[in-house]
């Protein structure tokens, strides 16, 4: 190893960021739904395991974590009315205001979670086997400034012009992603 790479890596100069991060994204969904079906979760939807994730890993607000997936509200009910069904989620109304649902992890989407954690975990140190904990670490910078820069797009776009704190939900709750797949 040269520096954290290995003495000839694989060069992806010609490769545009959305060829990339597609192939990254399938490396990860791969790792992840095997996962699952290890576990006995193989019937997760699609967008399920970001959503326990996100609940397991930080406890945010079901309308933040549906915000960061970026679905409409339609499809996000759905999303929640299939998870509750399949046992991964159990919905009640909220204590202090009863026009609000909650939701928490059911012991099935505790365990679909933390089999999704694993997954990505596993993949996170396969990638820093194959290029160093510094590379990871700078991909990481670099992925997080292109989601900044989305993040500030759509808020220009539906004229939120708060230019105060744009980073990631996930950011400003102590960092790193919200969940799985």
């Amino acid at each position: 190893m040269v520096g954290g790479m290995t003495d000839s890596p694989q060069r992806f100069d010609e490769v545009a960021f959305p060829a990339l991060l597609r192939g990254a994204r399938t490396a990860y969904a791969g790792a992840i739904q095997a996962a699952l079906a290890g576990a006995e979760c193989g019937d997760l939807p699609r967008n399920g395991s970001f959503v326990l994730g996100a609940i397991a890993r930080h406890g945010l607000p079901l309308s933040e974590i549906i915000r960061q997936v970026g679905v409409s509200k339609q499809a996000a009910g759905q999303l929640v009315d299939v998870l509750v069904v399949r046992g991964y989620l159990d919905r009640f109304p909220d204590p202090g205001d009863r026009r609000r649902m909650t939701v928490t992890l059911t012991e099935r989407g505790a365990a679909a979670a933390a089999a999704a954690r694993t997954a990505i975990e596993q993949v996170d140190a396969d990638l820093a086997g194959r290029v160093g904990a510094q590379y990871v670490a700078h991909a990481r910078t670099v992925l997080g400034a292109l989601m900044t820069a989305a993040q500030e797009h759509a808020a220009h776009d539906h004229g939120d012009h708060d230019h105060g704190d744009h980073r990631s939900a996930a950011g400003r709750d102590g960092g790193g992603e919200a969940g799985g797949g």
